[in-house]
């Protein structure tokens, strides 16, 4: 009798199991959004015919140390397809990259490449990053469009998250350096502004209010919809976040 019990249990324990893999979200960790790297492009619209990294703009994870656009994983590989029609952002000699980061890993480094040259290294140390962040990096001479292939190594594993941004060098000033990016965690709205929920129907964005999958706001003129909930912050604005907003 405790044979003819003990074999189902198992099974269906491994139905459940099987079942809780298939549902379970996919990772959600970071990537570059502007100037947009191009799995910001993929995901804001601005290139088509990218796949699944559309919908997972901060998932590309691989091992370290690879020179590829997709970390040379089995998945994203779109994102070393040059013959596409990358959007090159115009810059200076001074380009801040920023980064949006949906899951906060201690961290080791953040490297910067163009070729085989290391534009800038920044060791964290171990520590945890905020929601946002963002480096400073000098171009080095070069000039002309550039591809330049930004690696953040995490601490505690393996594994790195990978961006390539494409950009023409030369072509103006340097971007912008952004306000120092906030520490407040993803899930908690800044303690200077109460969470509100949006009413119904379409709202202006605003840091500190809840929305959730479906919401419609406007920014900057432009409307867009809430393809994840998430408590809004300063430096997620709709335009920088694609994991976060989908634009109508």
């Amino acid at each position: 009798m405790r044979r003819r019990f003990t074999l189902p249990l198992l099974t269906v324990a491994a139905v459940v199991g099987s079942l809780f893999v298939a549902v379970s979200p996919a990772s959600a960790h970071g990537y570059i959004s502007s100037p947009p790297s191009r799995q910001a492009n993929c995901a804001s619209g601005a290139v088509a015919n990218c796949g699944d990294i559309i919908y997972e703009p901060q998932s590309v994870e691989a091992p370290k140390g690879s020179t590829q656009c997709n970390g040379g994983g089995s998945r994203f590989a779109v994102l070393n397809d040059n013959s596409k029609n990358w959007p090159a952002a115009t810059v200076g000699q001074s380009v801040t990259f920023n980064w949006v980061l949906t899951a906060r890993h201690s961290t080791a480094t953040w490297e910067y490449f163009i070729g085989g040259t290391l534009l800038a290294s920044f060791n964290d140390g171990g520590a945890q990053p905020g929601a946002t962040k963002s480096h400073t990096v000098n171009m080095k001479g070069f000039t002309g469009r550039q591809t330049v292939l930004a690696r953040w190594n995490i601490a505690d594993t393996v594994n790195a998250f990978y961006s390539c941004v494409d950009l023409n060098i030369g072509g103006g000033g340097g971007t912008t350096p952004p306000t120092t990016p906030p520490t407040t965690s993803p899930t908690t709205p800044p303690t200077t502004s109460p969470t509100t929920p949006p009413t119904s129907g379409t709202t202006t964005w605003a840091a500190g209010t809840t929305y959730k999958v479906g919401d419609r706001v406007t920014y900057a003129g432009k409307s867009y919809q809430c393809r994840q909930a998430h408590t809004a912050i300063n430096g997620w604005e709709p335009p920088n976040v694609p994991a976060l907003w989908t634009a109508l």
